[in-house]
């Protein structure tokens, strides 16, 4: 089963039922991966029930297709996918503050939209130096008044989207549990 055959439908959350109707694996299944594989956790909403987003049902059509198809075993698969997200690249979260506080020359498009560089000749490459933690953590903006503010509307904003999302609509200014 290649995974882009299976179509998986625009919504936010799905019930577990659905996730067995779109991946064609049974519902004791999906808990028992759950327990092995910590990479699949659904979260659960307040009645117990476990909703998968997007992400998760797409997991589950990974995990489906490593045991059924590639014949993996349960620890194999587990290593594989651990080595498949360890290679992922990690996304930076860019607020429109932020933004406008870096000159325009640091905000680049993403890869795919530059064109490709030329080859180099041979021999003149020089080798680049490795980003270590420590640079990167230098490298961080400074936590200011401003970008904690920015934070807190922030957070304030998702705690009002989960609300909505869990069918609750309270007043803007509300306080929150």
């Amino acid at each position: 089963m290649n995974r882009a055959a299976v179509p998986i439908p625009e919504k936010l959350f799905f019930k577990i039922g659905e996730v067995c109707d779109i991946t064609g694996v049974q519902a004791h299944v999906l808990r028992y991966w759950e327990s092995e594989f910590p990479m699949l956790a659904p979260q659960k909403n307040r009645a117990g029930q476990r909703t998968y987003r997007k992400r998760d049902v797409e997991m589950v059509l990974r995990i489906k297709e490593l045991l059924y198809e590639d014949q993996y075993t349960i620890a194999g698969a587990k290593k594989r996918l651990t080595n498949e997200l360890r290679g992922a690249s990690k996304l930076k979260v860019v607020t429109p503050e932020m933004a406008a506080q870096q000159p325009p020359a640091a905000i680049q498009p993403a890869p795919e939209a530059q064109p490709p560089a030329p080859p180099e000749p041979p021999g003149e490459s020089l080798p680049q130096p490795l980003a270590t933690p420590a640079a990167e953590a230098a490298a961080a903006p400074e936590l200011n008044d401003e970008r904690r503010a920015a934070l807190r509307r922030l957070g304030q904003q998702m705690r009002e989207l989960l609300l909505l999302l869990e069918g609750r609509d309270t007043p803007r200014g509300a306080p929150h549990r």
